[in-house]
């Protein structure tokens, strides 16, 4: 399972090294694809087959499946890390995010999430506040 939240940089092309803890996850391959938020998400290439299957088994005359499905999947890049963990993320993935030297690499579960540093810090912030409140929409009856 990815936890955490880490910070590791870019370096001038356009590499980060993966924490050491997410290295065993993605060791025999990953998928980076556009996220929702403006962010990355990273997933194993077994978790990114079953998602994709997942999807796939909407109906095709599904517009908002297609257009996810699309969005999805034009903008993915298979990618293995070389011996040092790093990987290299492509300029337009890179651009998508707004990604600069500085990144917030967080855990997802099932997946990662690449950030720009400075956007993670505003928008966690700012989802700090209504964190309960969240919480008591998102899962009823939880807390």
């Amino acid at each position: 399972m990815l936890l955490g939240t880490h910070n590791p940089r870019l370096d001038e092309k356009g590499r980060l090294i993966l924490p050491a803890k997410f290295r065993d996850e993605f060791s025999t391959g990953l998928v980076i694809t556009r996220g929702q938020d403006r962010c990355l998400y990273v997933f194993s290439a077994r978790e990114f087959e079953q998602l994709t299957d997942k999807i796939s088994q909407a109906p095709i005359s599904s517009k908002a499946a297609r257009d996810f499905l699309r969005s999805l999947l034009s903008g993915a890049t298979d990618e293995v890390s070389d011996k040092q963990g790093r990987v290299t993320i492509p300029a337009m993935l890179r651009d998508y995010a707004g990604l600069d030297r500085d990144l917030a690499v967080i855990g997802m579960g099932n997946r990662a999430e690449i950030w720009d540093l400075k956007v993670w810090n505003d928008t966690q912030a700012a989802r700090d506040a209504a964190f309960s409140e969240i919480a008591e929409e998102v899962i009823p009856g939880l807390f």
